[in-house]
């Protein structure tokens, strides 16, 4: 009796990663099948079309329709047969495996489930949610681009969300920190089916049989009569049968070996690395001048501008990005600690803030915004 283990995959790479494997774990070349054997839509059409031709007709070589006749005997109705047609369609990559012991069924299983494979069960659901119902023949192949399309349907789409305008009066800016919990929830993950079918081969056995024949024999005599030939001297018949031995064959079923299917419980312990955020809200006084900003005041918005429009505005972007640089330098600028330094001294320790709370924005980009908005308050 012969198991055989199919998996089911989204990725040709992980599929053939798969089939090497358990090639070079010993298993026959022959016993293992991939397809379609190419990671490109006429393959796969052509996959398809073979299989269905020898769901009609006989065929040499090895097809998805021979294979699963093979499997599921000639009912084209079968619903097993159905799902993985199906899954070839729609982008899928079929490995089949027939294992001839226990031993090789779960060896194969186990090299299977290492390369994430589909749960059909799972994704048969989902074509069934949206109208599906039976493997249909005359359907194409999809193409790259509805396989891209279909596949993000498996998985739920991540959500944005923008905040913009500007508000007058009062407004109220919470301070928001994530906390991190860490939970465990159980999933159904992909896995294999094993299905068993009974094989039939030729056996010879030698038995010895014996034959009778009956040998009849005349010899020339010129003799006189006895007594005992007289007496014999009257009508009769005599009768001697042949016998022959012939092979008589009968089957007993014994059971050789038991196939167990089950589970194996195992826990582990998952340490979980993540970082989470908070947002600090800094406030900061802002006076209205009209001409250069006086010392230790923070120059107006109107000041930085007219900066960032004679040193930045030839190289792109916009006064927005730069604000940010302006306002942190004029903050360096009313700060006690750095009164009386020169900008050579305050740099590296301003750089070091910088780039610790403003990873998207480079120092080199911000130096000079920065640099302006200190010598303004800082004069």
């Amino acid at each position: 009796m012969t198991n055989t283990v199919i998996g089911v995959y989204d990725n040709y790479s992980q599929a053939q990663s798969a089939l090497n494997e358990i090639l070079s774990s010993g298993f026959p070349r022959g016993e293992v099948q991939l397809s379609p054997s190419e990671e490109t839509s006429a393959a796969r059409q052509s996959s398809l079309k073979s299989g269905d031709q020898a769901d009609d007709q006989s065929s040499g070589g090895w097809s998805i329709g021979n294979f699963f006749r093979t499997l599921f005997g000639a009912d084209q109705k079968n619903e097993h047969a159905d799902i993985y047609r199906e899954a070839v369609r729609r982008g899928g990559y079929l490995l089949t495996v027939n294992a001839d012991s226990e031993e090789q069924r779960d060896r194969a299983t186990d090299i299977m489930n290492r390369y994430e494979p589909v749960d059909i069960e799972e994704r048969s659901s989902q074509w069934r949610s949206q109208g599906w119902s039976q493997y249909d023949r005359s359907a194409p192949a999809l193409s790259d681009a509805e396989i891209e399309q279909e596949r993000t349907l498996y998985t739920s789409p991540k959500m944005q969300q923008t905040q913009g305008g500007s508000l007058e009066g009062e407004a109220t800016i919470p301070v928001v920190q994530e906390e991190l919990k860490v939970g465990k929830r159980e999933v159904q993950r992909g896995g294999v089916r094993v299905f068993q079918r009974v094989t039939e081969k030729p056996v010879q056995e030698s038995v010895q049989l014996r034959e009778e024949h009956v040998k009849v024999e005349r010899r020339p005599v010129d003799q006189p009569a006895t007594a005992a030939d007289m007496a014999a001297f009257k009508e009769g018949s005599l009768e001697l049968r042949e016998t022959a031995e012939e092979p008589v064959v009968g089957k007993t079923a014994r059971v050789v070996e038991e196939v167990v299917v089950g589970k194996e419980v195992r826990e582990r312990t998952e340490t979980i690395d993540d970082t989470v955020r908070r947002t600090e809200v800094e406030v900061e006084q802002l006076q209205a001048q009209t001409g250069s900003a006086r010392p230790g005041t923070a120059p107006d918005d109107a000041d930085f501008r007219t900066h960032w429009q004679s040193s930045y505005s030839q190289s792109g972007g916009r006064y927005e990005e730069y604000a940010p640089a302006y306002r942190y330098g004029s903050t360096l600028g009313a700060d006690e600690r750095y009164k009386g330094s020169r900008w050579n001294d305050v740099e590296p320790q301003a750089r070091a803030d910088w780039e610790s709370k403003n990873a998207g924005s480079p120092w080199e980009k911000a130096r000079d915004a920065v640099r302006y908005g200190w010598e303004k308050v800082a004069k």
